[in-house]
């Protein structure tokens, strides 16, 4: 077994996948009162608050940091300041608890936009304090849709191992010294595990339904598609930002990508098109990757917000297991 920490929890995507790992989570921080409930709710332990008052002495020793961290931009960043260049950020946190509490191995979530964002300099200058914060770090652009879910999510995942660990990355131009060196490989695309049809409940649910003028919007808008090759019966049709004008059809078997917008709005929320309801939570937490007994408020803004910022757990499970392979083999943990 090795200890975790889950920073920025949410509403706990991350210990699922690093719990089905073998890990032990010794510290969550969560910041939102909403998710904090929910997290409580399905591992019978509460959150620590706002991280950024939270002293690293409070914090228990781990193997392991896990953060889905919020992308703010860096006041200075891009100078190669290193963590220096991280002040004032959220970002910062996640560094100041690295330098003090020095695990063997971190895990980050973002957008995927964070390698873009800023002409570059955001992304340089997390690598560049990771690795001034003494980490080999490696990053990899992942959609959920080629690692088993049915989901169109681009996400920005980062692995990092203690330089003294000797890790090399499966996609590092430095080749191993010897057989016994370790690798840490980001796991290669596969088959989707399950579809859109396995998913979605094929009836209607009244209190879910879309408002009638919704339902005009969508009906106008598919009738642009109906005969052409982008209109497949064979799949739920699923349409999303049901507004005149605005929206946007997946008939391929995908889901459109789950955001946090979702909880600011039925417009926003995902729409079965064939039953004019939107897609229950449940269903959304299956597209999300969410094992059956995790239990969510039904019919709720703040449950679609919470679902929409969270992870997709499959995806964090295969970086998990990789990652506790890696560390097993240094033979660092008890």
């Amino acid at each position: 077994m090795f200890k975790f920490i889950d920073l920025f929890a949410g509403i706990g995507g991350f210990r699922i996948a690093f719990e089905e790992a073998g890990g032990q989570c010794v510290f969550s921080s969560e910041i939102d009162s909403h998710a904090k409930e929910v997290y409580e709710k399905n591992f019978k332990d509460e959150p620590y608050g706002d991280i950024t008052k939270i002293p690293s002495s409070n914090i228990p020793d781990h193997d392991v940091l896990c953060a889905g961290f919020p992308c703010q931009p860096f006041s200075i960043g891009g100078y190669r300041k290193g963590f220096e260049d991280t002040r004032g950020t959220l970002f910062f946190e996640i560094a100041r608890i690295i330098r003090d509490k020095q695990p063997s191995a971190i895990i980050l979530e973002n957008v995927s936009g964070i390698t873009s964002h800023d002409h570059g300099k955001t992304i340089d200058t997390i690598m560049n304090t990771l690795d001034e914060l003494g980490y080999h770090a490696e990053f990899k652009i992942m959609n959920a849709k080629d690692y088993g879910v049915p989901q169109n999510r681009n996400r920005w995942y980062c692995v990092g191992f203690k330089k003294g660990l000797g890790v090399l990355f499966n996609q590092s131009p430095k080749k191993p010294d010897n057989s016994s060196q370790l690798i840490f490989e980001f796991p290669n695309t596969k088959e989707l595990e399950f579809t859109l049809n396995e998913i979605i409940s094929d009836k209607e649910i009244k209190e879910y339904e879309v408002s009638q003028k919704a339902q005009e919007n969508i009906e106008k808008f598919l009738e642009e598609f109906k005969g052409s090759d982008k209109y497949n019966d064979d799949y739920p049709i699923i349409a999303n930002n049901i507004r005149p004008s605005r929206c946007h059809l997946s008939s391929t078997g995908i889901s459109p990508c789950l955001t946090a917008k979702m909880g600011t709005g039925g417009n926003n929320i995902p729409v079965v098109v064939k039953h004019k309801r939107k897609l229950t939570e449940k269903e959304c937490l299956k597209l999300m990757g969410f094992p059956e007994w995790f239990d969510i408020k039904p019919n709720n803004q703040q449950s679609y917000k919470q679902i929409g910022n969270s992870v997709v757990v499959p995806v964090i499970s295969s970086l998990a297991t990789r990652i506790a392979e890696v560390l097993q083999k240094t033979k660092l943990l008890v």
